[in-house]
């Protein structure tokens, strides 16, 4: 029977972090648990950073972006020793279980700490804007950050028809192209680079040119971070050395993606998935991770979860080759 949860983020920030703290902490209170946050993920875990949380603690963060309980990359939790420390902290402090909120390098860190610490129980949730972790349709942050995206494409649409522009905007995503595919349709992109699709600089230029027949007087470009031909500037270099229709321009959005107030989807999602992991340490589950797919929650093995990413969506792939022109 576990007495005493500890709650930490860990990895990229995400909007819909605060919401998941929140739940956590308020429904371990409500089953008559101890709950303490956890500072600066697997770091923190080493260095002892570890506070009492009541329910005040997490009073007024619905609505706050990033993470209050702060967010790091630990390399010294790579090493035994450093997995030794977090293990001593965790048994000092009296916590018997833990909820993870993080995306794919959270999750591979505690399988490994799993060996060194088989006893500590741990439910993680899904918090990467990236939606790119298999078991679950979509990941904290992830709607937040495609409005983002969305309404910065929309203020740039206006001044590329107004100039007579070729757009190429960059969003994140070195490994998935959710956010550009979603993003892409979502803001009427001609097109959208993706790293799961080794589209060609040949095939971008006669799909340009094709819209320019047709007197688009605007073109926008959606290019994910991790598209294999190096990225927006990149791309664009080559293409307007062939093809010069339009007034080229490069917008890379960067971490604006990763900021800001979470819409209402990812503070519902949040809620929902912290309320459920505490619930599931309470039924003893551990090293899974919980996720909501199909309207119902699912659980998913950290290594399933990590190794079997997240397909893109084939409707919106075929929705985009439908509408771009």
């Amino acid at each position: 029977m576990i007495k005493k949860i500890g709650v930490f983020t860990s990895g990229g920030d995400a909007p819909g972090m605060n919401a998941c703290i929140r739940a956590v902490v308020r429904t371990a209170l409500y089953n008559n648990l101890a709950v303490c946050g956890i500072m600066r993920g697997y770091q923190g875990i080493i260095d002892n950073e570890f506070m009492e949380m009541n329910s005040r603690s997490v009073s007024n963060i619905l609505q706050r972006g990033g993470t209050i309980l702060k967010t790091a990359r630990s390399k010294e939790f790579m090493t035994t020793e450093g997995m030794e420390k977090a293990k001593k902290n965790l048994i000092a402090n009296k916590i018997d279980a833990l909820v993870a909120i993080g995306g794919d390098g959270t999750f591979r860190g505690m399988t490994a700490f799993a060996s060194i610490f088989p006893g500590i129980k741990v439910i993680g949730v899904p918090g990467t804007i990236d939606n790119d972790l298999s078991g679950t349709d979509y990941t904290l942050g992830f709607d937040t950050a495609v409005n983002t995206v969305i309404d910065a494409v929309d203020k740039i649409r206006d001044t590329a028809d107004s100039h007579h522009r070729l757009f190429f905007i960059e969003v994140m995503g070195r490994d998935s192209g959710c956010i550009a595919l979603w993003s892409g349709v979502a803001g009427g992109a001609e097109a959208v680079l993706l790293p799961e699709k080794n589209a060609t600089i040949d095939e971008l230029i006669a799909l340009l040119q094709l819209g320019a027949k047709q007197k688009k007087t605007s073109s926008i470009v959606i290019v994910a971070e991790g598209e294999h031909h190096g990225g927006a500037q990149e791309i664009a270099k080559q293409v307007k050395e062939r093809f010069d229709f339009y007034d080229t321009r490069v917008t890379v959005l960067g971490h604006i993606q990763r900021g800001g107030s979470p819409t209402a989807f990812d503070r519902v999602l949040g809620t929902r998935l912290g309320v459920k992991a505490v619930e599931l340490l309470i039924e003893g589950e551990s090293h899974k991770m919980v996720g909501f797919s199909s309207n119902k929650y699912s659980l998913t093995e950290f290594s399933k979860a990590t190794k079997n990413q997240s397909p893109l969506d084939e409707d919106l792939l075929q929705m985009r080759n439908i509408l771009r022109i």
